[in-house]
């Protein structure tokens, strides 16, 4: 395997994982909690995910697009599968721009006591999109794994 194979493969699985693990595992939790310990959570989770996955979800476009201009020389499936992995990569960081993050900025203005009347609808609008996120992230993920293995 090239390093770039290798790079990508990590950087896109560590970012894929930790985003699919928070969907299906940590915020089906968070979402029994009371209400303002589900704010507070959620807060503190913006100050963790909210500080590496900008940057991890646009490395994964980067690498993945770098990997799939490389397969150039391989044509045929190969080369489809690398772009069709980027493309995933890139809806998912475009869906987290235009849908998770003003929800994030809000989410994280907010009072935990005294949430806004329809802070629960917001967050159900977040968790739709973190779902949406999250499978286009593990699809590109496991379409990166193919490319490099055909």
């Amino acid at each position: 395997m090239d390093i770039l194979g290798f790079i990508a493969l990590v950087v896109t699985g560590f970012a894929a994982c930790a985003e699919f693990g928070s969907y299906a595992f940590v915020h089906p939790v968070i979402r029994r909690l009371p209400p303002e310990q589900h704010l507070i959570v959620e807060q503190g989770l913006l100050r963790t995910f909210g500080r590496v996955m900008p940057v991890l979800m646009t490395l994964c476009v980067v690498l993945s697009i770098s990997y799939a201009v490389s397969l150039t020389s391989a044509g045929g499936t190969t080369l489809l599968v690398g772009w069709l992995a980027a493309g995933s990569f890139g809806l998912a960081l475009i869906s987290t721009i235009i849908f998770n993050v003003p929800i994030n900025l809000a989410t994280g203005r907010w009072d935990a006591s005294a949430p806004p009347p329809d802070w629960k609808a917001t967050r159900n609008r977040w968790e739709f999109f973190q779902g949406l996120r999250s499978w286009l992230l593990l699809i590109g993920f496991v379409l990166l794994c193919l490319a490099i293995t055909l």
